[in-house]
């Protein structure tokens, strides 16, 4: 049987009809010739699953010279969960963890009771214009993993599965889906696919996951007959069948996200997540005074913590 398989929506059923229950347009902010979508946290929806933070990033054209050059900052109860399209970032942590990341490819680390962590790129890059595109999220710990000890953990692409039917593409990137695991070890059930299709073809979305969403890449896809363009996300009712099409006459590329409610509420302050209001006003003052481990390599410099107020 074909994973493509799924019940198409019953026409004159509301809720086989209309799966959508949020649509976010990401906030936009300017780097300097360098874009950031951001459309998680929102004012209209907080979490999807267990993800917290979603950003895309590009696509540009990085110039000679200019580039990724994020200092070394922390994190505490969440995941950093990275993937790319194109161009490639180098990360180095307080584990002593130094890699580079290319498109298709996982990074993913776990801050638990803390970490520390760069995002740079490799001086021979800097040499050339190159691009850059791709995704960063967060995925909120559960509560007993919140203070545990942070790790890391990287899959090459081609480590990543892979599969394809009818013209509809995926590469599994975190969690479980279609009947596929991916390898990344990850802290609770959930799913994060890269998916395209090209012209005529379409998907479905499992209904069994209560929170479901999808980010629009590339192309023009349609749900319910309804179309949408790239930038978007999508945030699905519980329970309802969707499929999603390419009625165009070019591909068509987006993500899926999303996976079971997090057990509590989480705040979020700058780099920092927790089920805990003072757990985060804790590292505030751990930052402060300099109390997380540096990065080997690269622990001159570091980015202060913000003068706002806190959660």
């Amino acid at each position: 049987m074909s994973w493509l398989n799924s019940p198409d929506p019953i026409p004159g059923v509301a809720t086989s009809c209309d799966p959508i229950d949020t649509i976010i347009v990401p906030r936009t902010s300017d780097l300097g010739g360098f874009s950031v979508r951001r459309a998680l946290p929102s004012a209209r929806r907080r979490m999807v699953g267990p993800f917290i933070f979603f950003d895309q990033m590009g696509p540009a054209e990085l110039l000679v010279g200019g580039g990724i050059d994020v200092r070394p900052h922390p994190h505490i109860g969440l995941a950093t969960v990275t993937y790319l399209f194109e161009g490639e970032m180098y990360h180095r942590d307080s584990l002593g963890t130094e890699i580079a990341i290319a498109p298709g490819a996982l990074n993913w680390m776990s801050a638990g009771k803390g970490i520390v962590h760069s995002e740079r790129e490799r001086p021979v890059r800097l040499q050339e214009k190159r691009p850059l595109f791709g995704l960063q999220s967060w995925v909120a710990l559960p509560k007993q993993l919140e203070e545990g000890d942070p790790s890391f953990q990287h899959h090459g692409a081609e480590e990543q599965p892979e599969f394809a039917d009818n013209g509809a593409s995926v590469k599994l990137i975190a969690g479980n889906l279609y009947g596929h695991e991916a390898p990344v070890q990850t802290a609770s059930d959930m799913f994060y696919a890269d998916i395209s299709l090209e012209p005529g073809a379409k998907v479905p979305l499992d209904a069994g996951w209560e929170e479901r969403g999808l980010y629009t890449i590339s192309g023009q896809i349609t749900i319910a007959g309804q179309p949408f363009d790239p930038a978007q996300l999508l945030v699905f009712k519980p329970g309802d069948h969707l499929v999603i099409e390419n009625t165009t006459s070019s591909p068509a590329r987006f993500v899926v996200l999303g996976g079971e409610p997090m057990d509590g509420k989480r705040y979020i302050w700058w780099n920092f997540v927790s089920s805990s209001k003072e757990r985060i006003e804790q590292a505030k003052e751990d930052w402060k005074l300099g109390r997380f481990d540096t990065v080997p390599g690269d622990a001159e410099e570091f980015i202060p913590l913000p003068d706002r107020p806190g959660p």
